[in-house]
């Protein structure tokens, strides 16, 4: 053993053992958790939280070390079959579907089981997996996304684990790409690089993208792209990465109008014309009469009949109830009003508080989501994760909170019903918003984000 070697051990030793004690947790989550074990879970994610926060702490300036570390807690979920959500089972569904050139955003899976001759290897399987409310809708899942499923369906050779191990590769290897633009993005915002490591070494992070095959990442990594191409002053070409993020998941669209203060009229203009190419050559394979129909149907579902881990809409709710509103039009009433709600957010953000300067245009679209989230009736775990890049480049640190108190929501998921426990869910929303408020007051103070300098 060679005297580095020796060195190295010595320097590095609790750094190890931490690392080692992270891989063990991970593939107990990975292979040995089911989630109706919310005790075990939360006990797990806890302890992960907590290594996670070491870790940066002891090693923030030793990339190599971390970045090899947060690749192989990755790895440990390789071969492991999802154990929190079974939407994994809908994306082979639509994969397989266009791989054999038909449109998933045309048929509804409870129709198309149906078909005697229908094409979908392990078809049955997939059905049954993906759960009945799935199986009522149209797909939801943007065009760049059916095309990443597709190239899964096809290279995992009708195997469902041959399948999952592609979309697997596809999350690491996105969340790499995160860790090198957002490096690179950091240093242009003279921020300390070593930050990216509360994104790449997140719990959250590893267990809902990588383990539970979660595309947010893909679509960061198509979004971090893109501002590091503004930071550059490549705003046009950065037009070409932001339209993907939009075609891997829509949550990107909330922030295209703040482009047009930052950018000026005239380069702006050219921005969403180069977004909007793009995204329509994404679109155009997948085209058809009824797609805007199907689509919005189903996108609007999220606004008026789903609700999970919702914050502000909870308590309105039990106000209403008080009132002798019935739950299920309440819903439906609050569901729309919030996409006005949203759209003036933006429009406020966009033309008071957007100027030249990056960052600034980072806190706004934190802002932005944050309150976005905070109206929602549905805030899955993995939805909060968009969050951390954000806040990474600013000097807000609440989505980290959010990210660990999160796992409160996953109470439900031990429940036969899924009903939620309004508890602890009030602990994690109370967590989030008293930090923020703490972060609002300290910083506005020190380098306000709310007034004018």
């Amino acid at each position: 053993m060679s005297d580095r070697f020796t060195t190295y051990l010595k320097l590095h030793k609790v750094s190890l053992v931490l690392a080692f004690i992270c891989l063990g947790f991970y593939y107990t989550f990975a292979y040995h958790l089911e989630r109706t074990d919310f005790v075990k879970l939360l006990a797990l994610f806890a302890a992960l939280f907590f290594l996670c926060f070491k870790l940066v702490q002891f090693e923030k300036w030793n990339f190599k070390f971390l970045l090899v570390a947060g690749v192989l807690f990755r790895l440990v979920f390789l071969m492991a079959e999802p154990n929190l959500s079974q939407d994994f089972y809908r994306f082979i569904w639509d994969g397989e579907l266009v791989q054999n050139f038909m449109n998933p955003y045309l048929a509804v899976p409870d129709t198309l089981i149906e078909q005697k001759d229908l094409v979908i290897a392990n078809a049955r399987e997939l059905y049954n997996g993906m759960g009945e409310l799935s199986a009522r809708h149209f797909s939801n899942y943007p065009p760049l996304n059916q095309i990443i499923f597709a190239a899964a369906a096809f290279l995992g050779g009708k195997s469902i684990m041959g399948s999952v191990l592609v979309m697997r590769f596809f999350t690491i290897l996105a969340d790499i790409g995160i860790f090198y633009f957002g490096r690179k993005l950091l240093r242009n915002l003279n921020q300390s690089p070593h930050l990216i490591f509360w994104y790449f070494l997140n719990p959250l992070v590893i267990i809902e993208l990588t383990g539970n095959l979660h595309f947010e990442g893909v679509m960061l990594f198509f979004f971090i792209w893109a501002l590091y191409l503004f930071s550059i002053k490549k705003w046009a070409l950065a037009g070409i990465p932001y339209a993907m993020a939009i075609s891997i998941k829509l949550v990107p669209l909330l922030f295209l109008p703040l482009f047009l203060k930052y950018l000026g009229f005239k380069k702006s203009v050219l921005f969403y014309l180069v977004v909007g190419t793009v995204s329509l050559v994404l679109l155009l394979p997948f085209y058809a009469s009824e797609f805007i129909d199907n689509y919005s149907q189903t996108v609007g579902l999220w606004f008026s009949n789903f609700e999970f881990n919702a914050s502000l809409y909870n308590i309105i709710k039990k106000i209403a109830i008080g009132y002798d509103q019935k739950p299920w039009e309440f819903i439906k009433s609050y569901g729309n009003v919030t996409p006005y709600i949203t759209i003036i957010t933006v429009l406020l953000f966009t033309f008071f508080k957007v100027d030249k300067n990056l960052k600034t245009l980072f806190a706004a679209m934190l802002w932005v989501l944050t309150l976005y989230y905070l109206m929602s009736t549905t805030v899955h775990p993995w939805y909060v994760i968009f969050l951390l890049p954000l806040c990474i480049f600013t000097e807000f640190r609440f989505p980290i909170i959010w990210s660990a108190a999160i796992i409160f929501s996953y109470y439900a998921y031990s429940q036969t019903d899924f009903k939620e426990n309004l508890w602890l869910l009030a602990v994690e929303y109370i967590s989030v918003i008293t930090f923020l408020c703490y972060e609002i007051f300290k910083l506005y103070k020190q380098k306000p984000f709310f007034r004018k300098n």
